[in-house]
């Protein structure tokens, strides 16, 4: 038997949930729609894991949202077994012509009961969200993106023997670049392109796209704006804050990467787990507001508010999750290796990581104007968590449901990976070199002077 909370929340015996994705205004319809995050199971019957694990995101103030939780839970369950109680008893009243003046009471009581039971339900659920996933074993413990631990290197990082400008200053001389007038059009943040360059920011995305296919990933063109019961399922709500652009009037807001179309478009469905893994790569405009102050070298093309990716996205059963993981990033280090551009993995620490990530890595590239690395994609594996929040579920041979893990990983994102591109690709003569790899997507040329 399913105990009080489950019972309120939607769950069945094998454990499926709901999850409101707004802490405000929740009603009983949106307590039936959607999934929790983390599994109530795992707050009521490991409450120390949980508490652990919050510690180790350095969310100390959370930490009481553990017993509350316990505690709401113990009296939602207390007034479902009264609510069951009087149930039963009027069924049996309903039998006899004798007691219909106490089942009227008893009806009053049961509304009563049951307009608690929604409240302690929406309370639950509020501070349900607030739990961060339980995070891998193998995350190193750190407070913010400074205690991220460098992995591996892959390519000898070079610096030429001759100055490396700036990228804006490489595009300009190139005729490629005009922000004054993306200033005009759109405002800070934006750009045109133009000429070559222009065509070879065109020509990696697309050897991205056949470098996925050939890997026996799915090639999609998505949706580019989805509605918030998508947005809500598939990132946390600072993240939702801090990203997202609002569409003025519509429930519809603009994509800040394909993943959330693409893992989108399974809400609500359960999949027949002899189709998984899905190993899905989806091509499409990102837009992201990128709040917050900026250093110098995040000026020009390096954080904007719109930008082309290519992702790739997997979903799978829960023992596949982590092999599909390791795959996943040996494919971004493969590709920008394969344009003759260094990088590095750079594993995300505990208090880097969004909450709803249960282990995520970063690929850097290397900048030889820097001297260092630069981000240019991250791969993430998020367990259960937007399946939950999306209602995604899978069902084997023998029909038994089970939650399928999500993963992320950006193959490319441009124009940061054109950044790196330029940079290592640039030679004393100010021409840019073109890797084999490429040329066959830029006229079959070996340079563009």
């Amino acid at each position: 038997m399913c105990c009080g909370l489950d019972r309120v929340l939607g769950f069945e015996p094998s454990g499926w949930g709901f999850n409101s994705l707004t802490t405000h205004h929740i009603n009983l319809n949106m307590l039936k729609e959607k999934e929790i995050m983390i599994d109530i199971k795992i707050i009521r019957n490991n409450p120390e894991i949980v508490k652990q694990n919050i510690r180790k995101k350095f969310q100390q103030p959370k930490l009481p949202l553990v017993d509350e939780i316990i505690q709401l839970d113990k009296k939602n369950a207390e007034i479902v077994s009264k609510i069951d109680a009087i149930r039963a008893k009027r069924n049996l009243l309903s039998k006899s012509q004798d007691g219909r003046e106490e089942n009227q009471k008893l009806k009053t009581e049961l509304e009563g009961l049951e307009n608690e039971q929604v409240k302690i339900a929406g309370l639950l659920n509020e501070k349900i969200l607030l739990i961060p996933n339980i995070i891998d074993e193998t995350v190193p413990i750190g407070k913010n993106d400074t205690e991220n631990v460098e992995i591996q290197r892959f390519g000898e990082p070079r610096v030429p023997d001759f100055p490396i400008p700036h990228h804006c200053q490489i595009v300009e001389r190139l005729s490629g670049l005009d922000l004054d007038s993306a200033r005009k059009t759109s405002g800070n943040g934006f750009y045109f392109l133009s000429g070559n360059i222009a065509v070879l920011h065109s020509a990696i995305l697309s050897y991205a796209r056949d470098f996925m296919i050939k890997k026996g990933f799915t090639y999609y063109l998505p949706p580019f704006m989805v509605r918030s019961n998508v947005v809500e399922g598939v990132m946390s709500f600072t993240e939702m804050d801090s990203m997202m652009y609002k569409i003025e009037g519509e429930d519809l807001y603009l994509i800040g990467t394909s993943e959330h179309s693409m893992i989108g478009r399974f809400i609500d469905t359960i999949i027949d787990s002899k189709n998984l893994p899905l190993a899905l790569t989806s091509s499409s405009p990102c837009f992201r507001k990128e709040k917050g102050a900026h250093g110098i070298e995040e000026r020009g093309l390096y954080r904007v508010h719109q930008f082309e990716k290519q992702e790739m996205v997997v979903l799978c059963r829960p023992e596949q999750s982590m092999d599909w993981f390791n795959k996943m990033l040996g494919y971004s280090v493969d590709f920008f290796r394969s344009l003759d551009i260094p990088v590095r993995t750079l594993e995300c620490c505990s208090g880097d990581l969004a909450d709803l990530k249960v282990k995520s890595i970063d690929v850097e590239a290397w900048s030889p104007r820097q001297k260092k690395y630069f981000e240019v994609g991250s791969c993430s594996t998020l367990g259960e968590a937007q399946s939950r929040r999306l209602k995604i579920r899978a069902k084997d041979e023998d029909g038994n449901k089970f939650i399928p893990h999500t993963l992320n990983n950006t193959v490319v994102a441009s124009p940061r990976a054109l950044i790196a591109f330029l940079e290592n690709n640039l030679t004393a003569d100010g021409s840019i070199k073109i890797p084999a790899a490429l040329q066959p997507y830029i006229q079959g040329r070996n340079e563009i002077k």
